[in-house]
């Protein structure tokens, strides 16, 4: 070990304990399996004692990562070890996201016990990709890893990172993080030009100037195939064995799939606990003008502490003793306590789509009904991917500057007319929505192969309609993400857009509405509606599409309710 180091930690969320000393030691080389070397920083509470270890795996610098909060650990008895991934900033090797930290995670845990400074006991922490690699690490169910603790990170490698869960290219989110990740220049005032380009093959060079291996990944594997299967923690989670606390957003890009990842662990009996906030990525408050009450932030740092002294150093604590989803309630601004997500109390409640054959934007006559439709006009709009429908706010990532986030108002989208709006009456009563959002819509388009989207807004009683959750399903995965089929042009087709999950109360006066669509860019790539591959595509066309609505349509907006 090099540059050795004695300073002060303090931290303001411990600021009644007397400072104690922390050991530094820099950039020590961690050895791989495979000879590369990957470098770490270490930070203990003692020389001579041998203690628990938390380790920190990031691709974003580790010494950047270091902070007072870290600090905070070690002033608690922790030994602490924080990592550049495989080839990030000082670590050697090539940086291919996600397919090598299975590995390395091992390698770098049984290092980390191997010290004389540790016990054999280690937990991980941290939050999206730093996240990320504690699922990869605990696929290979080392002895010495006892519990993790991701945060805004996911398990889903196919639907949470890079595609939706109806088969669309999450495009903005993909280009953003890598063009900031990998360092490409001017890209915060170049971005509308780069997720413009066509083909989408080669959106990496029109954002970086080169070819990027992870972005060639990605986009020639766009259905579910062998090469997500043999990547995706999804696929193998009965591996994973440890106590497992996650935390996740309403508005963040893997809520979903946190959910998602509690719920099949609690089938199969894995320890685990999970906390979702009205929080974006960032984990920060509050959204622009939206607040959600002082009691929407939790001191996560405790909780952390709390979890790994469990786990690492045998103390009882109160978390096991709790319901495991702790869930924060929007519009009630109050949090809830379950057992199951959806908890068990949910019912699914439906709403019908009616219009008179024009619910094209807000100013039109589209309505939700607790009945199936008693009109049968069907509603219509032509969907041009060269005037795409803007993304605005929602659950994107990863730069609120470059892609903002959260409840952001939904008024100007709803001018459009390749906008169709589906709103109640002002509720006479409140309705408290909590968990997955459907839209199951009766469809036909002129194209072989479309997008529809769909939106969960919550529309206030001044007109202010603020996103909840949404969602998109490309059509050629309507049945399977694993073997697409094209449509017949102007056969009607009953399919399923995947809106997400939420937990939100709709006040008394309020209104629930759904917005239909085909496209969200650039949170989602624009299809060329060719029937092509869509990555390919150099050319777009328009696609006249239409949503029926009536007795043998019943098209309906598919909520859990309390």
């Amino acid at each position: 070990m090099r540059k050795l180091y004695l300073v002060l930690a303090g931290c303001a969320c411990l600021a009644h304990a007397a400072q104690k000393p922390v050991f530094k030691y820099l950039s020590v080389p961690v050895p791989m399996r495979d000879g590369v070397r990957l470098f770490a920083n270490v930070y203990l509470p003692s020389e001579t004692s041998r203690t628990p270890a938390i380790l920190v795996r990031t691709p974003y610098g580790k010494g950047a990562d270091i902070n007072a909060n870290y600090e905070a650990f070690v002033e608690h008895g922790y030994a602490v070890v924080v990592q550049d991934v495989r080839g990030r900033y000082e670590s050697e090797g090539a940086f291919q996201p996600l397919t090598q930290e299975t590995a390395d995670g091992d390698d770098t845990l049984n290092w980390v016990a191997r010290q004389p400074w540790c016990n054999g006991k280690i937990g991980m922490m941290g939050g999206s990709y730093v996240g990320i690699v504690q699922w990869k690490a605990a696929l290979a169910n080392n002895p010495h890893l006892k519990a993790i603790f991701p945060v805004v990170s996911g398990y889903d490698d196919y639907r949470d990172r890079y595609y939706s869960t109806g088969g669309a290219l999450k495009l903005g989110n993909r280009l953003e993080w890598m063009a900031e990740n990998l360092r490409a220049p001017g890209y915060h005032q170049d971005f509308a030009r780069f997720v413009l380009h066509l083909p989408v093959r080669s959106c990496d060079i029109a954002a970086l100037g080169w070819t990027s291996p992870m972005y060639r990944d990605i986009i020639e594997h766009p259905s579910f195939d062998a090469f997500w299967r043999a990547i995706s923690t999804k696929e193998h989670l009965d591996k994973i064995k440890v106590p497992v606390f996650s935390v996740g957003g309403w508005y963040d890009n893997f809520v979903q799939s946190d959910l998602e990842a509690y719920a099949a662990r609690r089938k199969s009996g894995g320890l685990n606990r999970i906390l979702i906030g009205p929080w974006a990525h960032n984990m920060s408050l509050p959204f622009q003008d939206v607040t959600f009450g002082d009691d929407s932030s939790v001191p996560v740092r405790a909780l952390q502490l709390e979890w790994f002294d469990q786990f690492l150093m045998g103390k009882d604590s109160p978390l096991l003793s709790q319901p495991p989803v702790k869930i924060f309630v929007m519009g009630a601004n109050k949090w809830r306590e379950a057992t199951a997500w959806p908890p068990e109390q949910a019912r699914t409640k439906l709403f019908y789509l009616e219009s008179g054959g024009k619910a094209n934007s807000v100013a039109g006559d589209g309505s939700l009904n607790d009945g199936p439709a008693r009109k049968t006009a069907a509603d219509q709009f032509v969907f041009d991917p060269y005037t795409p429908v803007p993304t605005r706010g929602g659950s994107v990532c990863c730069n609120p500057k470059v892609f903002p986030w959260g409840p952001l108002d939904q008024r100007p989208i709803e001018q459009r007319k390749d906008v169709l709006v589906y709103s109640t009456p002002p509720l006479k009563h409140e309705v408290e929505v909590i968990g997955p959002v459907q839209a199951v819509l009766y469809v036909a388009s002129s194209a072989r192969d479309t997008d529809f989207t769909a939106k969960l807004v919550d529309v206030f009683p001044d007109g202010t309609a603020r996103i909840l959750t949404d969602g998109i399903l490309r059509l050629r995965y309507r049945n399977s993400l694993e073997k697409p089929e094209l449509l017949k042009a102007g056969e009607v087709y009953r399919v399923t857009v995947d809106a997400g999950v939420t937990s939100n109360v709709f006040l008394k006066g309020h209104r629930i509405r759904v917005e239909i669509s085909s496209s969200n860019f650039p949170r989602f790539d624009r299809n060329a509606n060719t029937g092509g591959l869509v990555e390919q595509a150099a050319k777009l066309l328009k696609a006249s599409q239409t949503i029926y609505h009536d007795p043998a349509h019943p098209s309906c907006l598919v909520l859990k309710v309390m």
